[in-house]
């Protein structure tokens, strides 16, 4: 009856998480890079300038099924969340958890603060999320006494992960050090079949090796441009550690840590639980991670890839002792995700006001319709066949308005747009940003003249807001639209 109960309790919870995350999906405007990825779902290629091709490809596939709309630019990575939820609980019980241990770990999973109010957007996390999942998963059926031709599905879906986002790369090295870890693991790589997932894995990710050899390797300098040490700042490695701590949900990640000391102790036995191919298989990933934190900031989503492991262990601690502080401090942090998570999606989703009247979390995603239209507003009144912009992803919010009446430039990192549809630069132009990015100086630098015409708002006006000025443009500099402006405009973009 427990198990029956647990079962049912697993498809419930991902029922009720998938209908929240649909709604919030509808209901939240998409952020800059969301809107970033759905451009390059309009032209599909095996690589783009910053990621790998997946989350164009599921973008196009939501947008196909659910039309261009917030909705269709998410639904995939919602659908993801949920099957990565039901991937969870079923490892647990391939690694000897019981169906409740199974459900727990996938509440645990949920309750990750980075996992419950991020699981709806579509970033390249999304599909690489899923895919690590996915093949953890197989492989656990695996050595759950499944046939050794799994290996050629593991194999399939790493490669999709590696096509996903590059920090999948870790994945197959963390897998064989898991092997190697046990005298059954090194028996079966004595055998072909853990070597035979290299040919499918291999035969994806050339895809996307073939496009970068084909484009001056675009993504590869982008990406891993940022593994090269340029200086020793070990405060990062602290900051790495404390957001993460809080990402997971401070009461889950002590549960976890509780779970990953008690495995470390006893080769990857907790509670009737082996822990150890989820552990092992996130290891390299987070030894780098750290690695880079000496020398780097670690964007705090980066490692949302391993918190199923994490899950898992907070699970298999719970029910090694089910008894004492465990589940109060369990039950305390469902309640602190939970919250967590509807607060965040009813915030973003009902467009809640600013905090304290003047700090506003949702101003980057705030009043894109109705700013667009004033830009357009502005374009006609001045005459202007083009408009452009110095950051990517105002370009992209105000494309996916659909109010501007004419062509958008990008002025810079031309690079990003290889699909973009010739402008008439030589024509007169609308060109806006906001003020922290956009001066008249930059713009003389890219243009023979340089006119102020006003400053639009966006935001809410009790709040603090973005300022945008905005300048009437013409004579841009040879060359514009193949390599962008110059010098300080370029020096501005990521602020």
């Amino acid at each position: 009856m427990m198990r029956l109960d647990a079962v049912r309790g697993l498809w419930l919870l991902i029922l009720a998480l998938t209908a929240a995350r649909l709604w919030a999906a509808a209901a939240i405007p998409l952020t800059e890079d969301e809107a970033y990825y759905r451009l390059w779902s309009q032209h599909l290629h095996f690589g783009y300038y910053d990621h790998p091709p997946m989350i164009a490809w599921w973008i196009r596939l939501g947008t196909l099924l659910a039309g261009d709309t917030s909705l269709g630019v998410r639904l995939l990575p919602v659908l993801g969340a949920a099957a990565t939820t039901w991937l969870t609980a079923d490892l647990a019980r391939r690694l000897g958890g019981s169906a409740r241990t199974a459900l727990v770990a996938a509440l645990a999973y949920n309750a990750m603060l980075t996992i419950g109010a991020g699981g709806l957007i579509a970033t390249p996390d999304a599909p690489a999320i899923f895919f690590w999942a996915a093949t953890l998963a197989v492989v656990g059926r695996i050595f759950a006494g499944g046939s050794p031709r799994l290996w050629l599905l593991a194999g399939t879906l790493a490669g999709l992960a590696c096509i996903s986002k590059y920090s999948a790369l870790f994945l197959a090295p963390g897998i064989v050090l898991w092997l190697a870890s046990s005298a059954e693991g090194r028996r079966r790589l004595l055998t072909p079949w853990p070597w035979m997932a290299i040919a499918p894995a291999g035969a994806i990710f050339a895809t996307n090796l073939a496009w970068n050899a084909a484009n001056g390797w675009l993504t590869f300098e982008k990406q891993f441009g940022r593994v090269e040490p340029s200086q020793f700042r070990p405060a990062y490695l602290g900051e790495f550690l404390s957001t993460q701590f809080v990402l997971l949900n401070p009461l889950i990640a002590i549960l976890a840590g509780a779970g990953v000391w008690a495995a470390a102790r006893n080769r990857g036995r907790v509670g009737g639980m082996d822990l150890s191919l989820p552990l092992l298989a996130a290891l390299p990933f987070c030894l780098y991670l750290s690695l880079h934190s000496l020398h780097d900031r670690v964007q705090a989503h980066w490692p949302a890839t391993v918190f199923g492991a994490f899950a898992l262990a907070a699970a298999a601690a719970l029910q090694a002792r089910p008894g004492g502080w465990r589940p109060r401090v369990f039950g305390a942090g469902l309640a602190l995700g939970a919250v967590a998570m509807a607060g965040t999606l009813a915030w973003g989703g009902l467009q809640g006001p600013p905090l304290n009247g003047r700090t506003d979390p949702l101003l980057p995603i705030r009043g894109w319709p109705q700013f667009a239209g004033e830009v357009e507003a502005a374009r006609v009144r001045a005459g202007a066949e083009w408009v452009g912009v110095a950051h990517y992803g105002a370009l992209s919010q105000l494309a996916a308005t659909g109010r501007i009446g004419a062509p958008l430039v990008h002025l810079i990192e031309r690079e990003r747009w290889p699909d973009a549809a010739p402008a008439p630069v030589d024509r007169p132009g609308l060109v806006l940003d906001k003020s922290r990015r956009l001066s008249l100086a930059d713009l003389q630098a890219c243009f023979r003249t340089v006119t102020p015409v006003g400053e639009l708002v966006r935001g809410v006006p009790t709040s603090r807001v973005d300022r945008y000025p905005v300048f009437r443009v013409e004579g841009p500099v040879e060359g514009l639209l193949a390599s962008g402006c110059p010098d300080e405009l370029g020096k501005n973009r990521r602020r």
